[in-house]
């Protein structure tokens, strides 16, 4: 009964590494999704702390793939220091991923107070040249998030750009010969761009943090494999080696 439990806790380690592995290269992903994603929003939203957590990511993403390879080898070959080795940075790094979860959270309160704060300096900012970052960020995200304004067209009445003239820039694609004017507010996207920039901030923001929940869950149930295997070794004077012809360490 031993045995099997401990043979099983092995294959479920090794599984894992293999998870860890492939947990590597999602991480990563996500934290330059976050970066390239905030690239094109950080004229909303100033408060560059916000890519902490991003950034905290990517770096456990790149130790998940060290200690994939750790936990495989100290696996197979039943290595006691590498198997310590290997639940120790384990916890390290669920501790870290849970601190990512906290700062996640934090900011993520955050993210509505940061763009009440900042858009209106953007809108008043416009002048309709690519050259001009402010002018691209709003052209970009009315694009993006089919808005117009910042709680709906009517706040283009306010800027600089409609006082010059007197058009807004927030034409629907589907409609030809649009001028912009709120003569036609069919042509026009009815819902304005705080809203629809907070709430995609925040599922930004939720997609750290379910990252981190997900695989701190998973590195919860690499470490209990490791200890599992460990005191087995430590006991069991009949303990049964994962791989045939592996030597102990």
């Amino acid at each position: 009964m031993g045995q099997c439990g401990i043979t099983s806790s092995k294959t479920v380690l090794v599984f894992l590494n293999l998870i860890f592995w492939a947990a590597a290269g999602i991480l990563c992903y996500i934290g330059a999704y976050v970066f390239i994603t905030y690239d094109d929003y950080d004229h909303f939203f100033e408060d560059v702390y916000t890519l902490i957590p991003a950034s905290i990511i990517i770096a456990v993403g790149t130790l998940l793939f060290i200690i994939g390879l750790i936990g495989c080898c100290a696996t197979i070959r039943e290595s006691s220091c590498g198997l310590t080795a290997f639940a120790v940075i384990l916890l390290l790094v669920f501790v870290t991923e849970v601190v990512v979860v906290v700062i996640g959270y934090i900011y993520r309160a955050r993210v509505e107070d940061q763009v009440n704060h900042s858009i209106q300096k953007v809108y008043d900012e416009y002048n309709g040249t690519n050259t001009d970052a402010p002018s691209r960020a709003i052209d970009y995200v009315q694009r993006q998030l089919h808005c117009c304004g910042i709680h709906n067209y009517s706040d283009w009445r306010n800027t600089r750009w409609f006082k010059e003239s007197r058009t807004t820039v927030c034409c629907k694609p589907n409609i030809s010969n649009c001028t912009g004017t709120m003569s036609r507010p069919g042509d026009l996207y009815p819902e304005g761009c705080e809203a629809l920039v907070v709430k995609k901030l925040k599922e930004i923001m939720m997609y750290v943090i379910w990252a981190a929940l997900t695989f701190a869950a998973i590195q919860m149930l690499g470490m209990l494999c490791a200890c599992v295997v460990l005191c087995r070794r430590g006991h069991d004077p009949a303990y049964e080696l994962l791989v045939t012809g592996a030597t102990y360490a």
